[in-house]
């Protein structure tokens, strides 16, 4: 047939990736990668009838064929021919209707149901036979189909903020509990992705000063056959389905009606709000293990389709590295081409801003472990798509060598586990533990300057050899400095709590860490009556305290929401199953609330106004006769540098860091930021010359409730009273020295 034949001109050519590929007729190709499978049927419904295809071609483990009248709104589904081999890690069964795992729309949220298992469910969802046969009754009536979405929309000359990482302050929120009670959003938005649109959220959070939002999982998903049996859901959404398809039970009502278009128009009208606001989106993402889990899990998707290609077995056993039953295999061409495809649709069809990888150290492992090289880790790093967007991984699993952080190669930056351990030390555990023995020889003051400095003690230590001196591939900003996150205590609780409260979960409290390093101030739990007593006092403060570490140390700070106005979950630290008043942010704010929002917008100000407090690059011993904002210093309260032997000193209890500022900009600031836990209030002198004594006035004392009453007026003695469980920060008048050659700001 000649070249310019009129039918070879209308066939589209064999397709080199899965998914759906047709124009505005609905006319073009659809694949799916399923090596094992014998034959795939495209199945699309039509009102109350499925017409089968039979997808014809087998090329390179795709199958595939030409379609037609695949527009916008149609729904299609899978079913997958094969060998029935449970025991070999083989489970088709054509019975099962199966989701596209490369769908942009799913028809409707639903709870697990017996249905969706390949062999026959009792009630509680077990199996019913130890040796059991596919089941031979047909889901199709009950399966959550594949939805055909456009790419139409309306992004009204939408502009992506890039905020520089060294300026970035993450917020991590839930789409649905950050808003569910918010008295200024309508009610039918409250929990939506609308409800996160309002101007009345993207207005606090301007106000508060953050910078990017990152949402818990938005990808569609279902809940897991344990928490179905205890009447529970999983609220937090890491149980994904659909990796591209964004989760409908969040969108507005009237969108969830009028289908999946409606819900992915919802979520980008929600981004471009964000955008609006000069506000990042980041998205919690999951591909580590999906909502299939394990042996005795349902066929959703990719279990039905091929579960030897996409999940890693061993001889029929599925490996877990992810405490869920099963892990996706990173070692899998079809993987990797499936998770680098829905990253890239969710920042060129979304345009979400980045992205935080759950239990990332998966995504690196192969038959020898983990590798910072490995193939689908590279690939992210250098996706011309994705290098262009914030990568975070939580540098963790539960599998063997599963702790890695420190371990990711650049550009990832990572959560910082060791920050969360040793400020939450230094502010709460170790002061407990010297109020019960009266031993002040505990604690110390070693690790919270390293993680103040930005912690390259694990950033670095996978840089090559020979790099130039004080060179490295890392930078701080690539430590995601937290205290608080959504699994865990809030910051409200870590002061009120030291034992997990967890009974509503279902698993007579064995759930959740028991690693908290928390510290209940004395008594166990919220103080009973109307006086807010002492103990309320020390709580707020400790908080404010913490909170001032967080965002004044060197790396990224991330915030989560709610603990700037006292969030509690009363003592719960394993919320992934609680989508009630337990987990959904409080907004009737008392006083106390709204100063320590008031508190935390100050701080966040503060860092903004001082470049020292961001600098790229990790930090330098300050020279005193040549000082500039790459560096630190640190003292003790008698004004002293400090050596050795006080480094080593676990009864020290105070530490002094100077932040120099930028060189010749006139009217800047040297910074002393110190940090007390002292059973004592302590007057601490100034360092002496030769190091900075201009002008200085306190720009931050967390023992005060309100920052609006710090003195107006300078120190004038060089001294300063730091209260017991405080932070305070001075400013020192810094001008007339020369303009550095780097820019910090």
């Amino acid at each position: 047939m000649p070249a310019d034949h009129p039918d070879r001109a209308a066939t589209p050519a064999a397709p080199s990736s899965p998914g759906l590929s047709v124009d505005a007729a609905g006319r073009g190709t659809f694949a799916v990668a399923a090596p094992r499978a014998e034959a795939i049927d495209l199945c699309v419904r039509h009102g109350g009838t499925e017409r089968r295809q039979r997808l014809r071609h087998i090329e390179g483990g795709l199958h595939w064929d030409h379609v037609t009248g695949m527009i916008p709104g149609t729904q299609y589904g899978l079913r997958a021919h094969g060998p029935w081999d449970p025991a070999g890690g083989q489970f088709f069964t054509s019975t099962r209707l199966l989701q596209d795992p490369w769908a942009r729309g799913v028809s409707h949220s639903s709870s697990l149901l017996s249905s969706f298992f390949p062999v026959e469910v009792d009630a509680m969802l077990d199996r019913l036979d130890e040796d059991p046969l596919p089941s031979s009754t047909d889901n199709s009536q009950e399966a959550v189909w594949s939805v055909v979405v456009g790419d139409a929309f309306d992004w009204q000359d939408d502009l992506r903020p890039i905020v520089d990482w060294d300026a970035t302050v993450l917020y991590e929120a839930h789409v649905k509990g950050f808003t569910r009670r918010h008295p200024d959003v309508p009610t039918e938005q409250r929990g939506t992705y609308a409800g996160l649109a309002h101007p009345a959220v993207t207005t606090y959070l301007q106000e508060l000063g953050v910078t990017s939002v990152e949402l818990l999982p938005i990808h569609a998903a279902m809940d897991e056959a344990h928490l179905t049996r205890l009447g529970l859901t999983n609220y937090w959404g890491y149980s994904t389905m659909s990796f591209f398809a964004p989760e409908p039970s969040l969108a507005t009502a009237a969108a969830q009606r009028a289908g999946a278009q409606a819900v992915l128009d919802e979520v980008r009208t929600m981004v471009r709000a964000l955008h609006a606001a000069g506000l990042e989106v980041i998205l919690d993402v999951v591909y580590n293990h999906t909502a299939e889990g394990g042996a005795g899990g349902p066929s959703l998707s990719l279990r039905g389709l091929d579960n030897l290609e996409y999940y890693w077995m061993d001889h029929g056993t599925f490996q877990d590295v992810t405490g869920t039953g099963g892990t996706l295999d990173p070692r899998s061409v079809h993987v990797m081409d499936l998770v680098l495809a829905s990253l890239r649709h969710w920042v060129q069809e979304v345009h979400v801003d980045g992205f935080r990888f759950d239990l990332a150290a998966t995504l690196g492992r192969d038959d020898r472990g983990f590798r910072a090289d490995h193939p689908l880790l590279r690939a992210i790093a250098t996706d011309p798509v994705l290098r262009e967007v914030k990568l975070i991984a939580e540098p963790w699993d539960v599998g063997t060598d599963g702790w890695q952080t420190g371990g990711f190669p650049a550009p990832f930056a990572e959560w910082n586990d060791a920050f969360r351990n040793d400020v939450r030390a230094f502010w709460l555990s170790d002061r407990a533990h010297r109020e019960r023995t009266g031993d002040d020889a505990v604690g110390g003051i070693r690790d919270l300057a390293t993680r103040l400095s930005g912690s390259s003690d694990l950033l670095t230590r996978n840089d090559p050899p020979a790099l130039p001196e004080g060179r490295s591939l890392r930078s701080p900003w690539a430590s995601i400095n937290y205290v608080t996150a959504h699994d865990g205590f809030t910051l409200r609780d870590l002061t009120v709590y030291e034992h997990k409260r967890n009974e509503a979960n279902g698993e007579d409290n064995r759930d959740g860490t028991s690693d908290n390093r928390s510290w209940n101030h004395g008594h166990e739990g919220e103080v009973p009556g109307p006086d807010p007593t002492r103990t309320e006092e020390l709580r707020r403060r400790t908080g404010r305290s913490m909170l001032a570490t967080l965002l004044l140390a060197s790396g990224t700070p991330m915030l989560t929401a709610g603990d700037e106005i006292g969030r509690t979950q009363q003592g719960n630290n394993n919320a992934y199953c609680q989508d009630n008043e337990i987990s959904w942010v409080d907004w009737s704010l008392d006083d106390q609330a709204l100063e320590l929002r008031e508190s935390v917008s100050r701080i966040l100000h503060l860092r903004g106004e001082h470049p020292q407090l961001r600098a790229p690059h990790f930090l330098r011993p300050a020279d005193p006769e040549h000082l500039d904002a790459g560096q630190v210093a640190w003292f003790g309260a008698e004004g002293d540098p400090l050596d050795h032997e006080s480094w080593m000193d676990p009864s020290r209890h105070l530490l002094a860091m100077l932040r120099p500022a930028i060189r010749g900009r006139g009217g800047a600031e040297h910074l002393l930021v110190i940090f007390s836990t002292d059973s004592r209030d302590v007057p601490v002198q100034m360092p002496r010359a030769p190091w900075p004594q201009g002008t200085t006035r306190v720009l931050l004392d967390t023992a005060l409730e309100r920052q609006d009453d710090l003195p107006a007026s300078p120190v004038l003695e060089r001294t300063v009273i730091v209260r017991s469980g405080s932070v305070v920060v001075l400013g020192i008048a810094a001008d007339g020295a020369e303009e550095p050659s780097e820019r910090l700001s």
